[in-house]
């Protein structure tokens, strides 16, 4: 190799190299009909199958990994992976870390879209839902009255995991990883919210009371209203603090000026 190459150069070929090495691994888990959880050749193979030299198949099994199409198990070999939203959920959580103007934005947006999951499916919740999914419920609502304003941090536990398991007999993953992207961005805007007013509470409790007795009555024009009562409250606090942080920023770009 020429050692007089500009590193701007080199810096340049290696990313498409470890792309196309990356594209190569994943059309042979498409063409080889692989699921998630089946185990992939081992490096030497892979490196005889693709055509590709034992430094270009590591540098694309990390690219792979961090996207969580491959998982790399040590003393074990590597495996087809979940194929989660698992790297969507850190962006958007870091992102907020960064700028947490952006993170009420970011989170107003997952609120807007799991709010549509749950409306535009609600007929297919409410059929999937079983007996013992609604008494689990059920306990899920007891429990957030029981811990009440004196455990902010155990109230909204118990409200992801009523969503969780509300979700769960559809058996989508996609939409039970879209429902918790939320909870993971909001776990990190939660504290600038402040805490939530007791009354805010109360309302919350009775929604979700509201929501398992329309599933249980077969009323999809009930649990689509009672969905809608409980997204309000989040909706109005994000407005709040947006229009809150940008009277802020209005203010420090004045004294400035």
């Amino acid at each position: 190799m020429n050692s007089s190459r500009p590193q701007g150069v080199r810096a340049a070929v290696r990313p498409s190299l470890r792309q196309e090495v990356s594209e190569a691994i994943k059309s042979y888990i498409l063409d080889n009909h692989l699921k998630p959880g089946d185990p992939l050749p081992s490096e030497a193979e892979l490196c005889a199958t693709l055509g590709a030299s034992r430094s270009s198949i590591r540098e694309a099994v990390k690219t792979l990994a961090v996207l969580d199409i491959v998982e790399v198990r040590r003393g074990h070999g590597t495996y087809v992976g979940r194929l989660s939203l698992s790297a969507l959920v850190e962006g958007l959580a870091f992102r907020g870390l960064l700028s947490p103007r952006d993170d009420f934005r970011i989170l107003s947006e997952l609120v807007e879209v799991r709010e549509l999951i749950e409306r535009g499916m609600a007929a297919r919740i409410m059929a999937a839902l079983g007996p013992e999914d609604l008494d689990a419920l059920d306990v899920l609502v007891d429990e957030m009255d029981r811990r009440g304003a004196h455990d902010d941090r155990g109230f909204a536990e118990c409200d992801r995991a009523f969503h969780e398991r509300l979700m769960r007999p559809l058996e989508n993953e996609l939409v039970s990883q879209l429902s918790l992207a939320f909870w993971d961005v909001y776990a990190i805007v939660a504290p600038q919210l402040g805490g939530i007013s007791e009354e805010a509470e109360a309302g919350t409790i009775a929604d979700h009371r509201a929501i398992v007795r329309a599933a249980r009555q077969g009323d999809v024009e009930g649990f689509v209203h009672a969905l809608s009562g409980h997204y309000a409250p989040v909706r109005r606090r994000l407005a709040e603090a947006q229009a809150y942080e940008g009277r802020g920023a209005e203010a420090e770009a004045g004294r400035t000026a």
